[in-house]
């Protein structure tokens, strides 16, 4: 536990000097959103479309893996569902507190973190669980919350899912890498050392905006934010873990690499939805800043279980 917990401590370590510069006022949110914006569309699709396109895709899709992952998340996302109903905060509010529970910070915070620590190996699971986020729960929040509005799901909102879909830059990345993968052909060497060297700003560009990012967030309605956080960085693993280690036969290494995916803390893209659409913002701001704080050492936890 403490050979890993040194091992994450740099990670966490950015974020803290990222929240610092936010705090002292030194990085402004304007730079924050800059800074954001080119991590998310040059630097780490560089870094995505760089490890697809070396995956090979028959390889990389595992029945198991995704009905594992989906079914544990979907279980912990229906019973945050269920909390909110009952606590009669409304559909949007429900949906809004669901993706807290279960979307955690893969793209910003997992794929440089668990692929430098679990090695190479890792990317492939990291991918499947990333598409799942994306493609599966990024769109459910949209549907749901449109859908309660407007009294249906119209093809115009399936639609501008589909779209949303289309323009986002991991998803582009990853598809572009792996039709780039099944010609066979290594990337040319230009276009590899130049994705090579974008992808290297994603690390430190992604951990120092998530920390900047923090410091714009507000700790307010504590309580339903500590229970989100516990659902995220507890409830989530240990229902990903039931299904993968019990229940389906998935690879253990995979599985493991599923699990620490899922131990990962509350998203910054929930907080852009929620403002977005005008639910419950301050709560899941509040989620951010407890479940990044507290994954410092739960995170270290589940990385050391999985690889002992």
């Amino acid at each position: 536990m403490l050979a890993v917990l040194i091992q994450t401590l740099p990670f966490f370590a950015l974020i803290g000097i990222g929240y610092g510069a936010g705090r002292r006022g030194f990085f402004s949110a304007e730079a924050t959103a800059a800074l954001t914006k080119f991590v998310f569309y040059f630097a780490l699709s560089a870094m995505l479309l760089k490890f697809s396109s070396s995956l090979d895709l028959a390889a990389l899709i595992d029945r198991d893996f995704l009905l594992a992952y989906l079914v544990g998340s979907l279980a912990v996302y229906l019973l945050a569902t269920a909390v909110a109903l009952m606590r009669a905060r409304g559909l949007e509010e429900a949906a809004v507190e669901a993706q807290c529970a279960v979307i955690g910070n893969v793209g910003f915070l997992g794929i440089p973190m668990l692929v430098m620590l679990l090695g190479e190996a890792a990317i492939g699971p990291v991918m499947m669980v990333l598409i799942v986020d994306l493609i599966v729960f990024g769109s459910l929040i949209v549907i749901l919350i449109t859908a309660r509005r407007d009294g249906r799901v119209s093809p115009a909102v399936l639609g501008s899912v589909g779209l949303g879909l289309l323009r986002n830059p991991m998803i582009v990345s990853i598809v572009v890498g792996l039709a780039w993968s099944a010609t066979g052909w290594p990337l040319p060497g230009p276009v590899s050392a130049t994705l090579d060297i974008l992808g290297a700003a994603a690390t430190p560009g992604a951990l120092f905006a998530i920390g900047a990012s923090l410091a714009t967030k507000s700790a307010e309605r504590v309580r339903v934010a500590a229970w989100l956080s516990f659902a995220k960085l507890v409830l989530h693993p240990a229902a990903v873990a039931v299904m993968a280690l019990f229940v389906l036969p998935v690879d253990r290494f995979a599985a493991g690499v599923m699990i620490a995916t899922a131990a990962l803390p509350v998203a910054g893209n929930v907080y852009i939805l929620a403002q977005h659409y005008g639910v419950a913002p301050h709560r899941v701001s509040a989620s951010i800043l407890i479940s990044t704080a507290i994954s410092v050492l739960t995170v270290s936890m589940v990385i050391a279980w999985v690889t002992a």
